[in-house]
């Protein structure tokens, strides 16, 4: 099996397929230590103004799940994943930490098969628009996170997390979270998973607390 093909191979179809079939795993272990070397150092080069703590962040919000899924759906990685007919059943083809995983695996492919100055090439080419999305505050933003790191600076405590209601049938159902800072009660947020429910029910408390705009990314 080529490279390429490996990076593509979730567990799901090694398993399935069976008779010593590799999966993707091992490369995506390496591609996100290649792809961490590689945003660190541009951030460094590039951001000599900014303390070491910005620069955490900013890479923290650029090799997210959330960032990376994206810009693998835009490669069209999700065309030629390799995966198990259970995990196909399941909508594995469009789950974010398998499409995040798979980018991670084909950079891991690219370094093994070009070296560190190309991989890096083809890293940048990809990764440095969602760091100038970060930098223009454009970015998809982790409320769970802001709303912690507020409610620690002014209130002492941290925001508590409830699921209040569950509706629809078992194969769609919709999530209610509620979000309570020192038993005061802010908006509910819905999803069709809790970590969904879970930002955006941040994000009507943050934006309640600090009066800040949501700008509608907190789905």
């Amino acid at each position: 099996m080529d490279l390429l093909n490996l990076a593509l191979c979730h567990r799901s179809y090694a398993n399935e397929t069976g008779a010593g079939t590799e999966n993707n795993e091992k490369l995506e272990f390496l591609g996100d230590s290649v792809l961490g070397l590689v945003v660190s150092e541009h951030l460094f080069q590039e951001l000599p103004d900014k303390n070491e703590g910005d620069l955490a962040k900013v890479k923290s919000f650029v090799v997210s799940e959330d960032s990376l899924s994206e810009i693998a759906r835009a490669m069209k990685i999700d065309n030629f994943i390799l995966i198990g007919k259970g995990e196909e059943f399941s909508g594995g083809r469009n789950k974010k930490a398998l499409l995040a995983d798979a980018l991670e695996a084909v950079t891991g492919a690219y370094f093994i098969d070009s070296g560190f100055k190309n991989c890096r090439k083809f890293i940048l080419s990809y990764i440095v628009d969602e760091i100038n999305k970060v930098l223009e505050n454009k970015h998809k933003k982790d409320y769970k996170t802001l709303l912690q790191e507020y409610v620690q600076r002014r209130f002492r405590t941290y925001p508590k997390y409830a699921l209040v209601q569950k509706t629809g049938p078992d194969h769609d159902k919709t999530f209610w979270i509620e979000v309570k800072i020192k038993d005061k009660s802010y908006g509910r947020g819905d999803g069709k998973n809790k970590k969904v429910a879970e930002q955006k029910a941040a994000s009507i408390a943050y934006r309640s607390l600090t009066g800040q705009p949501v700008d509608g990314d907190d789905d």
